[in-house]
């Protein structure tokens, strides 16, 4: 938040040419007569990042393999609740933005949920909230996660060049032997990854991919008991929240103000966001919840009331990190992706704080005693197999 808020002063500053100008500086990796050369900020949405995305692809493989998604029946209500979640956002996109060929690219930046950012307000609530309800949430944003990683494959994949791809091969069998030996040593991973990144992002095909496809590869289990990818994810994530992120934040929440009037605030592309991050999460991660539930496919969280439920389904809207990486490979246009960083921006504040108003003064119930187990179960859980943000 204060980077994304250091970020917002400075680029209406004096200093504001400086910020944009280092941000476009070139900077270049040559290996003899081949190499990388890529302005600033794209080493940071592109090399960084993929860092961030191998912190959220070591979280979901301990989740799906020992952790909230290995049960299916757990994941019933908040899957679909993040399905909806995805697709009532970028309908509302769509709906303001299907007519503009210079805007409707970018239909899936409302559709992600910034889990960092939704855990810490519902954190601020503090022990009101049943702790079935945290789990809802933390399993919505991490199917959400994926959920995204999947469409940025799918859809935001630059024009492929197969010869890259078949290379990228190479790298992907030296990952599948390295995680079959049970090697204790996760150097060879990261290196191997690292090879893996330059073919994937020569090839066309998003660059952060290889970050999520690395994490896969590295061992739950190593032949001596111990776990890798529990150490690897644990020493990880404070360079990534304290560091990664807050650059990237820097580097994407510059909205400039100059020249900007109440008509641009209100063009077609931050409205369409806005609204979609804003309205479209609630309306798809609360409506489906409620169906599912009234339809007798899923229960509603132990302990848990519907205006609590509405509350966490406002928390999704808080897109910030993902959205604005998704809008980076939405548009190359600075005003477009200066629209792109209002309209993210806009959308998450009122989610969050609506959200945070709604679960801080909602009403607590009493959990019926043939439910106090489930919440308990919930509770340790939560303690045992704490979920990293991201």
């Amino acid at each position: 938040m204060a980077s994304a808020a250091l970020a917002f002063i400075i680029a209406n500053s004096a200093l504001s040419g400086g910020y944009h100008g280092t941000l476009n500086l070139p900077f270049t990796v040559m290996l003899g007569e081949g190499g990388l050369q890529k302005p600033l900020i794209l080493w940071i949405n592109d090399g960084m990042m993929a860092i961030f995305f191998f912190l959220i692809g070591l979280e979901l493989k301990r989740e799906m393999m020992e952790g909230k998604l290995k049960n299916p029946s757990d994941v019933i209500l908040p899957g679909m609740a993040a399905v909806g979640g995805m697709a009532a956002p970028a309908l509302i996109f769509l709906l303001f933005n299907y007519n503009n060929p210079l805007t409707v690219h970018g239909w899936a930046i409302p559709a992600a949920t910034d889990i960092a950012f939704a855990v810490g307000v519902l954190a601020m609530v503090g022990s009101r909230i049943p702790a079935s309800l945290k789990i809802f949430l933390l399993t919505l944003a991490i199917l959400d996660d994926l959920g995204a990683i999947v469409i940025i494959a799918l859809f935001y994949t630059a024009e492929l060049k197969v010869d890259y791809l078949w290379l990228s091969l190479i790298p992907l069998a030296g990952l599948y032997l390295l995680n079959r030996s049970g090697s204790p040593r996760i150097a060879p991973i990261v290196i191997v990854g690292m090879v893996l990144w330059f073919f994937v992002l020569k090839s066309g095909v998003h660059a952060t991919l290889a970050g999520v496809i690395t994490a896969l590869f590295v061992p739950l289990k190593d032949r001596t008991g111990t776990s890798p990818l529990h150490a690897v994810e644990h020493g990880l994530s404070p360079y990534v929240f304290f560091l990664i992120v807050p650059i990237f934040a820097f580097a994407n929440a510059g909205v400039v103000l100059a020249g900007m009037t109440l008509e641009d605030l209100f063009s077609v592309l931050p409205l369409g966001i806005a609204a979609g991050l804003f309205v479209g999460k609630q309306m798809g991660v609360f409506g489906v919840a409620w169906l599912m539930v009234k339809l007798g496919l899923a229960k509603i969280p132990a302990g848990a009331t519907w205006l609590q439920v509405y509350g966490v389904a406002c928390l999704a809207g808080i897109g910030f990190t993902m959205s604005l990486f998704i809008g980076s490979l939405s548009y190359t246009d600075d005003l477009l992706m200066n629209e792109v960083r209002l309209g993210v921006l806009l959308g998450s504040a009122m989610s969050g704080i609506v959200g945070y108003l709604v679960l801080r003064y909602s009403p607590a119930r009493a959990v019926p005693a043939h439910r106090m187990a489930d919440d308990l179960k919930a509770r340790k859980d939560q303690a045992e197999s704490p979920v990293i943000p991201g």
